[in-house]
């Protein structure tokens, strides 16, 4: 049997990472499921031309996802940590950091704080 390749490895953890945060926060329809396909697409690509960018993999394709989100359907994901009463003015998406970097997280631009690493929405979606 054959190796999986870095590379390959590299995707299909993306993968699982952004399903997994879409799925905790109930959103994994068929037609956001693709829109995840089409980022692994893409980002083989970019990391064939760059291998030393599998790192940043994880971060770009939650990244291409929530851009694909809010042009279909609106924010994602909502950021759980300002409820009411928080001073902040209605809900807010959170973002990808580092933008370019390994071990990306969610975070709070408004709060100032880190939500979860991308995978892991599951631990604080309400």
């Amino acid at each position: 049997m054959d190796s999986i390749s870095p590379l390959e490895q590299a995707l299909h953890a993306a993968r699982a990472l952004v399903l997994a945060d879409l799925k905790a926060v109930d959103v994994a329809e068929a037609d956001v499921v693709s829109l995840v396909e089409e980022s692994i697409a893409q980002r083989r690509w970019w990391v064939e031309q760059w291998p030393e960018g599998a790192a940043f993999v994880t971060g770009l394709v939650a990244q291409d996802v929530k851009d694909g989100i809010l042009e279909r359907y609106g924010r994602w994901p909502l950021c759980p940590v300002c409820g009411p009463g928080s001073g902040h003015e209605g809900p807010h998406a959170l973002d990808v950091e580092p933008e370019l970097g390994p071990d990306p997280h969610w975070v709070c631009s408004e709060a100032g704080v880190v939500v979860a690493p991308v995978g892991s929405l599951g631990t604080v979606a309400g």
